[in-house]
């Protein structure tokens, strides 16, 4: 018989190498269909590693990859944290892009210290203003905002798609839908010379760690909290439940459209339907894989990022699928989702007693 009992106070090593042993849990379980498809495992492996770090270039794509990861992972952290169930990133961050987009390609001009920040300011109250909306719907109405987010991703796509055909379509662009470029003083600039890597990501590092900050060391951090683990409770002690879920809604939101606008303005330079290859869903797997922390956040879209990286680069040279990529972090997000389980309680086997009867002699 299998019993489970609650940990009342979880040891510290198994709150923090659950997710790690999750992520070597999944490269292990990965290894099946990889030889099943007849690569050379190690060999494969071999060349993830050195397609994500392997050279200057392979460091800079990584990091490219995991700026837009690590803003999308802090906005559905916050936002989970306050049992809010943003589902809708993908088109938060849609909106964000597009208007950095109609900001930052001519509307209007100034220098750079002047067009970055409006830009990036831009894209953050587009990203939140589509989050709180379904969260008043939540608090006020009971509407299930994993419904309304989710269905607002498709609507945002659309909506994208006829700007493209209108009003941000670029004339220079020959027919293609996509919009005007960036101007030079709005774009992000690169870290490095003759690499992708932008300003984005030293954006989404201080976003992360203000974040940790904002949730630790503050009375709203405090009240967010407070609000995820027991709203009525929360409500009773004086809390606005609504101002706080709003407040979140804002900062989820936002943080999803700056991952617009590093996108837009720091690696394309312009807006397309393909600007997002789902990094949005995909920082949902990374705010679960690091269990909500936005310093783990970082590490878990690194992660996440060397993963997509490698696997495109080893797809090339031995010529498996990437797909192998989307394989590996779903299994990373089941172990971490088994393991958190684990974590929270402890299994029990016990051994079923048999009944015995005992017959008196006649």
């Amino acid at each position: 018989m299998i019993r489970f009992e609650p940990r009342s106070n979880p040891a510290a090593f198994l709150v923090y190498g659950v997710p790690m042993l999750a992520a070597i849990t999944a490269l292990l379980l990965a290894a099946i269909p990889l030889a099943l498809a007849g690569a050379p495992v190690f060999r494969a492996y071999g060349l993830m590693v050195t397609g994500a770090f392997g050279s200057v270039f392979a460091v800079s794509e990584m990091l490219t990859r995991a700026t837009p990861l690590i803003l999308t992972g802090l906005a559905a952290a916050i936002a989970f944290r306050a049992k809010l169930w943003n589902i809708g990133a993908e088109g938060q961050l849609y909106m964000g892009a597009m208007a950095a987009v109609a900001i930052g390609s001519g509307m209007i001009s100034g220098p750079s210290w002047v067009m970055i920040p409006a830009v990036l300011i831009a894209g953050a109250v587009a990203g939140a203003l589509m989050l709180i909306g379904p969260t008043i719907l939540k608090v006020r109405l009971g509407v299930d905002e994993v419904v309304t987010t989710l269905l607002l991703n498709f609507i945002v796509l659309l909506f994208v798609q006829m700007m493209l055909e209108g009003a941000l379509k670029d004339p220079m662009s020959m027919g293609w839908p996509q919009s005007a470029p960036v101007i030079d003083e709005a774009a992000l600039p690169a870290l490095i010379t003759r690499m992708r890597v932008h300003l984005g990501l030293v954006i989404a590092l201080i976003c992360a760690i203000a974040l940790a900050i904002f949730i630790k060391r503050t009375v709203w951090g405090f009240e967010i909290r407070a609000v995820g683990e027991n709203a009525a409770a929360a409500r009773f002690a004086g809390i606005s439940v609504t101002k706080t879920m709003i407040l979140v809604a804002a900062l989820s939101g936002g943080l999803a459209g700056l991952a617009g606008v590093s996108e837009a303005a720091g690696t394309r330079g312009y807006l397309a339907t393909d600007l997002s290859p789902g990094f949005g869903y995909a920082g949902i797997v990374v705010a679960m894989l690091a269990r909500l922390s936005p310093i783990g956040v970082i590490i878990s879209a690194l992660f996440v990022a060397s993963v997509f990286v490698g696997a495109d680069s080893m797809s090339r040279a031995i010529g498996v699928s990437s797909y192998l990529a989307d394989l590996i972090v779903a299994m990373s997000l089941l172990c971490v989702l088994v393991g958190g389980f684990l974590v929270r309680f402890r299994v029990i086997f016990e051994r079923r007693q048999g009944k015995e009867s005992h017959h008196g002699n006649p």
